[in-house]
């Protein structure tokens, strides 16, 4: 029997729910019990779209899942990509918004969707997937201001953005209530910093419960670590994810409370720019640019 298979057979929603205060052993103990990663994700994770096989595989694959093509097709249509005309077909989204960006988000979307069950607590899914595609669209409007050499590809950037607060999926799904009641302290005003709340309730923070997620499911290793330091990017161990853990940090400060509350606005230092090869004197034309973005990705918020 293949691993995918016993982790199928091993995961029992009903006790996967922990109620009342958690820590992170329980947390840990517990991300094993999670469903396997979905079978799509895992396909389209290991398919190089560098060949004329794998770009027809991808497509094939992402055709063959009814809910994840209607989805990317409906969002190929909403305003944040601006594609020309009505797209009806995957392969008329592939055409106009690329394959990679087609993988990435048929990635996030059947992750996301294997982290979701009803009844929903007070953090919603559709308010994350929102936030995350949000942030990876922003990630991509950064990107273009860094020089070529130093730029990560379209597909690790969105694929960072869709999956970098995958942590709030996980603890929504394994620790309902303990989620609601973080959600209510990252609602309440506070001199404390939201990974200070977070650690104060926890014991440790959603960046290190989704990168537990990340290793559980082999996830690559430049997305963990976005997972684990996008809010403490200056972290020496994130190095391997650089510069997409910057680039998630910048975006999400950008885009303070964006659909979710993490309060993270701060002002951005000119070194911030630097550090990621762009000229700080773009700053301001840069977020104009995301501002537009959030402003067409409110639309998002159904779409998953």
């Amino acid at each position: 029997m293949n691993q995918i298979a016993c982790n199928e057979m091993k995961y029992r929603p009903e006790e996967s729910a922990i109620s009342g205060p958690i820590d992170l052993e329980q947390i840990l103990a517990r991300i094993n019990t999670l469903p396997a990663m979905p079978v799509i994700a895992q396909k389209l994770l290991g398919l190089a779209l560098n060949t004329d096989h794998g770009e027809t595989q991808m497509l094939k694959l992402v055709a063959q899942d009814s809910q994840i093509s209607a989805k990317i097709i409906g969002l190929s249509n909403s305003a944040l990509f601006a594609t020309p005309g009505i797209i009806t077909s995957i392969i008329d989204a592939a055409m106009y918004l690329g394959l990679t960006q087609i993988k990435s988000v048929a990635i996030g979307m059947a992750t996301v969707s294997a982290l979701t069950k009803p009844p929903e607590g007070k953090l919603k899914s559709a308010d994350l997937w929102a936030h995350s595609m949000t942030i990876a669209s922003a990630m991509r409007v950064i990107a273009k201001h860094m020089p070529v050499k130093t730029r990560p590809v379209d597909e690790q950037i969105f694929l960072a953005g869709l999956l970098h607060d995958i942590g709030y999926n996980v603890l929504n799904f394994i620790a309902k209530d303990t989620c609601n009641a973080l959600y209510e302290k990252l609602s309440t005003p506070s001199d404390a910093s939201p990974l200070e709340i977070e650690h104060a309730l926890l014991g440790t923070h959603h960046g290190e419960i989704g990168a537990q997620l990340g290793i559980h499911w082999g996830l690559p290793a430049e997305i963990i670590a976005v997972i684990r330091y996008h809010h403490i990017p200056n972290s020496a161990n994130a190095e391997i994810g650089q510069p997409l853990v910057r680039l998630v940090n910048l975006a999400e400060r950008m885009l303070p409370d964006f659909a979710i509350i993490e309060s993270t606005a701060q002002e951005i230092t000119p070194q911030e720019w630097i550090a990621l090869g762009i000229d700080p004197g773009k700053a301001d034309s840069i977020a104009e640019q995301i501002s537009s973005v959030a402003e067409q990705a409110k639309q998002l918020a159904s779409a998953i």
